[in-house]
This record gives structure tokens, sequence and C-alpha cells, in this order.
């Protein structure tokens, strides 16, 4: 899950802040670090979100894709669940 935090490094690496439970109401920025609007934030986390999630269903895809050509070389079902360690 991309965290307020994790917006806020990918934005700024240097930033030193505090977030109480993952609100981005509730940032405290430390050592005269730069305040971020809560916009340009939300839409990184948004960002960083959508990477994550399309990185998980790529390799999803890739697995699907890895069993049905272990099936198509006539493998079976439990064949399949042993090599890929289900």
């Amino acid at each position: 899950m991309a965290t307020i935090i994790n917006a806020i490094l990918a934005i700024n690496p240097n930033a030193v802040v505090t977030v109480n439970d993952n609100d981005v109401n509730k940032i405290e920025w430390l050592e005269n670090t730069q305040v971020i609007s809560n916009d340009i934030i939300l839409a990184k986390q948004l960002e960083l979100q959508t990477e994550e999630d399309n990185k998980i269903a790529q390799q999803e895809s890739k697995k699907q894709s890895a069993i049905a050509k272990l099936k198509a070389l006539g493998l079976d079902e439990e064949e399949v669940k042993a090599i890929i360690g289900i």
C-alpha cells in the first residue's frame, strides 16, 4: 500500500516528517522541510498505488500465462501446482 510518507518521499527524498494514522491532515513537517500541498501528496500517493497495483496485476498475468503454457505441454493441474508451489 502506498502511504502518505511514501508519497512525500517520492516527491522530496530529503523530507523529514511525521504522519499520524496515514492521514494527510496529520503531517508534521520537521527540520525546515518545505511543505508540500495535500493535493500534490494525494496525487502522488494515487500514482504510486496505481504503479503497485499494475505491478501485481502484471505478475499475476505472467503467472497465469506460465500455468497455461505448462498445461499446453501436457501437465495436469496437480503437476502445475507442484511446480509453482501451490
